[in-house]
């Protein structure tokens, strides 16, 4: 049976009957060697560069703007306490914005993965499954 959200598949000749009409049968496992010489391929070593050349630089700065808010709410009561509109204070206002920032961030980087790293890594996936096809690594 196929997973609960993966619909059955529709069988190529609607004649056919059986348990594995119109299944393709699964990639054998790639080896431990494959998975090395992948890891060691120039291509690999790109998508890992592409992936840290956004993610280490959005963790530092969003953990900056985070400390921040933390040692003003602790040291800057005056300046946390402005208020802006009403009871609506400037701590409040930031507190709310480090929510803001984390979707933004979520929201960026899903952009970022689908324009950059998902099409690297779907030919690095697809070039593995190749290889063990063929039985050999290129």
């Amino acid at each position: 049976m196929a997973h609960p959200t993966t619909p059955d598949p529709v069988p190529e000749n609607p004649g056919d009957v059986g348990a594995d009409a119109g299944v393709q049968t699964a990639h054998p496992d790639p080896t431990a060697g494959e998975f090395t010489a992948v890891q060691a391929s120039d291509e690999f070593q790109e998508l890992r560069r592409t992936h840290r050349s956004f993610v280490f630089p959005m963790a530092i700065a969003f953990l900056v703007w985070y400390f921040a808010y933390v040692l003003l709410a602790d040291y800057a009561h005056d300046f946390m306490s402005i208020r802006v509109v009403g009871n609506i204070n400037l701590g409040l206002i930031l507190g709310l914005l480090q929510f803001v920032s984390t979707f933004g961030i979520t929201a960026a980087y899903v952009h970022f993965s689908n324009k950059k790293l998902d099409p690297k890594a779907t030919a690095l996936r697809e070039r593995l499954e190749a290889t063990v096809d063929e039985g050999d690594l290129k």
